[in-house]
């Protein structure tokens, strides 16, 4: 541990922190899917610029999905990161912030849409796969790793995977160039208690090759800060988190937290106050992100959002749920 001296309100304190931590915001990327990815040049700009001050390590600018077959005006540029929508926002990034996006087993053509490093803005490729496309993951990740690019792989839906298969999967992926492997915590279904038990599991088969494990986190049932922590406690060094939580459903870990609970002194807390407050907040009446009763449904009986998601979209449209119909529907009671 490294040790700095930071100041807490008036009193100043010798606090520890882990200096080889990486803090990634995927607040654009996570944040899409509740918005198909149609969000305004200007928000981009400054959750960019946000990243930028707040001194966190890498940004996540949305995805790298196929193109092919596409529907005019279905989704937003971000869906896609083409290099002209990136050096819209970020120019030649002359910062220390990375710049990386997402690209999701069989859903990108990443032999074409991927360029050469020496062609891109982008730093790292996140490579996002469930646990029967790993073959195809390996490939991607040495793609992007021969085309020069730090790369990582967040393996998801990690909480219906059974174990011989989880430690088969991970020692395929322990022997790929990826830098990362993120336990993904998808339909916000994990406890502090499995978290320890994954983080270990990720770290015997990653150390040994050099690898770090991360750790991204929902927020289902207001565990997705909690569960973050006690990754890092664990040894996880790779933490996603989102501008006041803004994610698929019921959210992700929200940055704020995150940088309050780090102490790195190269980590600034006002510029994401300034974020969250003045553009990130506004947004949630329309996009309705975070912790609600349907997610918390979904998140207690292990299952994808997508009814949850489904439930607070009519009420955007003003139709009133019924929480006990919908508790019904989830568990199959009468």
């Amino acid at each position: 541990m490294k040790t700095a001296k930071t100041k807490d309100s008036a009193t100043s304190r010798w606090l520890s922190y882990r200096p080889e931590i990486k803090v990634l915001d995927c607040t654009i990327r996570d944040g899409g899917l509740m918005n198909n990815h149609h969000f305004d040049d200007k928000i981009v700009k400054v959750v960019y610029d946000t990243c930028v001050a707040a001194g966190v390590d890498y940004m996540e600018l949305g995805y790298k999905a196929s193109r092919k077959g596409i529907k005019q005006g279905e989704h937003g540029c971000w869906k896609y990161c083409v290099e002209d929508d990136l050096r819209r926002i970020v120019g030649d990034n002359p910062t220390h912030l990375k710049l990386t996006v997402m690209a999701d087993a069989e859903r990108c053509d990443y032999h074409e849409d991927i360029l050469p490093k020496k062609d891109s803005i982008l730093d790292m490729i996140r490579v996002a796969t469930y646990i029967h496309q790993i073959p195809v993951a390996l490939d991607m990740v040495k793609d992007a790793h021969d085309k020069g690019y730090e790369t990582t792989v967040n393996l998801m839906a990690v909480s219906t995977v059974p174990e011989s298969e989880l430690d088969e999967g991970l020692e395929m992926l322990a022997k790929s160039e990826a830098k990362a492997i993120y336990v993904v915590d998808s339909f916000g279904a994990l406890y502090s208690e499995r978290i320890h038990e994954l983080v270990k599991k990720y770290l015997h088969h990653c150390k040994a090759s050099g690898k770090e494990v991360g750790v991204h986190m929902h927020n289902n049932m207001q565990l997705a800060y909690a569960n973050t922590i006690e990754g890092i406690i664990e040894g996880a060094n790779y933490l996603d988190a989102t501008m006041a939580g803004l994610g698929r459903g019921a959210g992700n870990c929200p940055m704020e937290l995150l940088l309050a609970f780090l102490h790195n002194p190269k980590y600034k807390i006002r510029p994401v106050l300034d974020c969250v407050q003045n553009h990130i907040e506004p947004m949630r009446a329309k996009l309705l992100w975070g912790y609600d009763l349907p997610y918390l449904l979904t998140g207690m009986l292990n299952q994808h959002p997508r009814t949850a998601i489904k439930f607070k979209e009519a009420e955007l449209k003003g139709e009133k749920g019924d929480i006990l119909k919908f508790h019904d529907s989830v568990t199959d009671q009468e």
